[in-house]
């Protein structure tokens, strides 16, 4: 019973979609036998499909979809067959924010390959401009006045190239992206490249902003950690700056720097709450220990809300009890700060 029911649908399904394709082939109102010979049968063999004469007629020489019979699925299966044939759908139909969108998917060795079959849309500046500002939002290179020449897609080659130089070695990759052109030797535009870049491997981005503190300045300055609540703003600041492994100088760095930012962007929650640098910087601590203690599975004797609270409250003792209470709450049902 839920097969017939499944081929009734099926069939109902290839008339809608192949209605156009409705004239009466051979094997229709040919022969039964050459029906059974283009469907594979044997000689002398039943054909599969009913033949002619069990079919009720019809006045008119062309078919609808409302009165199909068995035997027309052949003809639909055959269309099928002819649309398959036909090869994919070219990107130059498409509106070409859609096209856009389906590039965006493709990596550098893809959309060479993509480019040999489009050849007009893999030609075009404008999709390759796209590509690159939104995988690399910002290169000093933006900003320039662009010679006469300039190819974007010559141009994504090559930072797909310095970032896969700069995941196997920074400072290789970095005196590539200078090297061309790309970026300049200044630690602002270096934080910015950082920031709105995606492609770069955190751990060797770890290494790097550790070497340059310079530009790790520049890179905490562009967060923005307005109206956020500390777990959710801290959380924000680890995903571009991943936190070290371990406990050291580097990460009681980034949690000093993380706490005078958040303090500038929250001033009325500074004279409100009574949050300075001193007390941010003992809550981040205490939150990254929540969390650890929260989420792994190795702590068998969880903290609970009330010993938190009282940790807390006597290392940062101008904090009020309900907001050590709601950091609590937060990354109970959360998580991690810096996972």
């Amino acid at each position: 019973m839920g097969q017939g029911l499944w081929r009734v649908a099926r069939n109902q399904q290839l008339q809608q979609e192949y209605g156009e394709h409705w004239d009466a082939g051979p094997g229709l109102d040919g022969d039964p036998q050459d029906l059974g010979m283009e469907m594979g049968a044997n000689p002398g063999q039943a054909p599969p499909f009913p033949v002619v004469g069990d079919l009720p007629p019809h006045p008119h020489p062309r078919r609808h979809p409302q009165h199909c019979q068995g035997a027309d699925i052949y003809q639909l299966l055959r269309a099928r067959r002819g649309k398959e044939q036909q090869g994919f759908i070219d990107l130059e139909m498409l509106p070409p924010e859609l096209s856009i969108t389906i590039l965006s998917y493709l990596n550098a060795t893809d959309l060479c390959l993509a480019s040999c079959v489009w050849q007009d849309l893999g030609h075009d500046e404008y999709l390759w401009q796209g590509l690159c500002k939104s995988t690399w939002g910002h290169c000093s290179i933006y900003n320039r006045r662009l010679p006469y020449g300039f190819s974007y897609r010559r141009l994504y080659m090559m930072l797909d190239e310095g970032s896969l130089t700069f995941n196997a070695n920074h400072q290789e990759g970095i005196s590539y992206f200078m090297s061309k052109g790309i970026l300049v030797d200044h630690p602002k535009e270096l934080a910015k490249f950082i920031f709105c870049t995606r492609t770069l491997n955190w751990k060797m981005l770890r290494v790097y902003l550790d070497e340059r503190r310079d530009v790790l300045d520049e890179l905490v300055t562009l967060h923005n950690f307005s109206n956020q609540f500390l777990p959710n703003a801290l959380r924000d600041f680890f995903r571009h700056i991943h936190a070290p492994e371990e406990r050291g100088e580097y990460l009681e760095t980034l949690i000093t720097k993380f706490s005078h930012r958040f303090c500038a962007c929250n001033p009325v929650l500074v004279r409100d709450v009574g949050l300075s640098p001193d007390a941010v910087y003992v809550l981040c601590y205490s939150l990254i220990l929540l969390s650890i203690d929260l989420t792994s599975p190795h702590v068998k004797n969880k903290m609970s809300k009330r010993e938190f609270i009282r940790n807390t409250r006597h290392a940062a003792q101008n904090i009020s009890e309900d907001f050590v209470g709601h950091l609590y709450d937060n990354i109970y049902l959360i998580g991690h700060v810096a996972a």
